[in-house]
């Protein structure tokens, strides 16, 4: 299972492939997200993503997203299945003073939204993205070497085959341009837990 592999659940207008990774040039008005608080739907941001059946793996790769100067501009991981059934990390922009980092998970329909605010000139995000079956673990890193647990999560249609990798958008009239390097996909280091007991 190798990056190389992946193809384009949705292409973009304008995408450049590089030595080492790839740049996605975002267009207006693209986002993903499904009704929860917002009451919108919005399924058309580009993703581009690899297909496995493989249960138990890790899935890193670093986004500099230093253009992103628009509220909500974003790019990260991501799982799609299909636009009920999903995950995504990232960075959203928001202004001069702040950005969101987080994460949502949309289930049959329905996403949430888990932030943490961090300063505007945080321009560079490392996200590893690991699966143990139908459970989900999201982390971040600021030099691609200490990485922090952002979430766990299941996706109740999460079993089997699924489909993982990359994402940019910019939900309002902006556009800018996302790179994405040093992606992996190594074994999972994301261990078996070993507190209490399962029943």
């Amino acid at each position: 299972m190798e990056f190389k592999d992946a193809v384009w659940t949705r292409e973009p207008a304008d995408f450049r492939i590089l030595p080492d990774g790839i740049e996605i040039t975002t267009a207006p008005h693209t986002d993903l997200w499904q009704r929860t608080y917002y009451h919108f739907r919005n399924d058309n941001a580009p993703v581009l993503q690899i297909e496995t059946e493989e249960t138990y793996f890790s899935f890193t790769v670093k986004t500099d997203y230093t253009q992103s100067r628009h509220r909500f501009d974003q790019c990260g991981i991501v799982l799609y299945l299909d636009s009920d059934n999903w995950l995504k990390g990232s960075v959203e922009f928001e202004d001069g003073n702040y950005q969101h980092l987080g994460s949502v998970v949309t289930n049959h329909g329905y996403s949430d939204w888990s932030t943490t605010e961090i300063p505007a000139d945080v321009k560079v995000m490392w996200y590893r993205l690991s699966r143990r079956e139908d459970d989900y673990r999201i982390e971040c890193s600021r030099d691609g070497q200490r990485f922090e647990q952002m979430r766990v999560c299941h996706l109740w249609e999460g079993a089997g085959k699924i489909r993982f990798g990359i994402y940019a958008c910019s939900p309002e009239d902006s556009s800018f341009t996302a790179v994405f390097s040093d992606l992996k996909i190594t074994e999972c280091v994301w261990e078996a837990h070993d507190g209490q007991q399962p029943d």
